[in-house]
C-alpha cells in the first residue's frame, strides 16, 4: 500500500464530487458460457425425442438452464463498478443494473489508502468478496484499487480506475466534513 501525500498534487483542486469506473471485458466470456448453457437446456426440452423418459429429460433441462442463468448473472453483476464519492458518502454500484450496491459514508470512514495492485487472487476472486482477515472488497479486475479504513475497524476495498484521485477526494472531505443535513422524515 503506497501512502497518499496530498503535496505530490498541490495546484490540484478536489472535485466535490469523483465518479470513476472499472470494467472487466472478460467476465463477458463467462456470460456467453452461461447463455450457451441457457440455449442447451431450451433445445434439449424442443429438440429430443423424449425416449429415455421423462425424469432424466426434465433433470438434464432444468439443470442446464438453472446453471446457465446462474453464471449469466452472475457475472454480468460484476461485468463493471462504477464508483461515486461525494462530501457524505462513498457508493459503489455493480454491473448494468447497480447490484450489488454498497454506500458508506464518509462520517464512518477513518482513512483511505491507494492500492497499485489489487489481484482477484488476493480475494478468492472476481465478485463481491468478504475475508475475515482482510474485510469486503468488489474485486472486478486486477489492477489499482482504493482501500477505505472504517471506524469498526474493518476495511472495504474496491478496484477503480484512478484510484489515486478518489482517495484524494476523499481524504480532502474527510479534512473537511460536509456540515450535517436535515434529519430524515421518519414516516409518522
Amino acid at each position: 500500500m503506497r501512502e497518499y501525500d496530498p503535496d505530490d498534487h498541490p495546484d490540484e483542486r478536489t472535485p466535490a464530487v469523483w465518479t470513476g469506473r472499472a470494467t472487466n471485458r472478460f467476465q463477458w466470456v463467462a456470460a456467453l458460457a452461461g447463455a450457451a448453457c441457457v440455449g442447451l437446456g431450451i433445445t434439449l426440452a424442443v429438440v429430443s425425442a423424449w425416449t429415455s423418459g421423462i425424469a432424466p429429460l426434465l433433470m438434464a433441462v432444468v439443470g442446464c438452464v438453472a446453471a446457465g442463468v446462474l453464471v449469466l448473472f452472475g457475472t454480468l453483476a460484476f461485468v463493471h463498478v462504477a464508483v461515486r464519492v461525494d462530501d457524505r458518502a462513498m457508493e459503489v454500484r455493480c454491473g448494468h443494473i447497480g447490484v450489488p450496491r454498497r454506500r458508506i459514508l464518509l462520517s464512518h470512514v477513518v482513512g483511505a489508502d491507494f492500492e497499485p495492485s489489487v489481484t482477484p487472487r488476493h480475494w478468492g476472486g472476481w465478485g463481491y468478496r468478504w475475508r475475515p482477515e482482510r474485510g469486503t472488497a468488489v474485486v472486478v479486475r486486477r489492477g489499482e484499487g482504493l482501500i477505505l479504513r472504517l471506524g469498526d475497524g474493518r476495511t472495504f476495498t474496491v478496484t477503480v480506475d484512478d484510484a489515486e484521485s478518489a482517495v484524494r477526494v476523499i481524504r480532502d472531505h474527510l479534512r473537511h466534513p460536509a456540515p450535517p443535513g436535515p434529519p430524515t422524515p421518519t414516516g409518522v
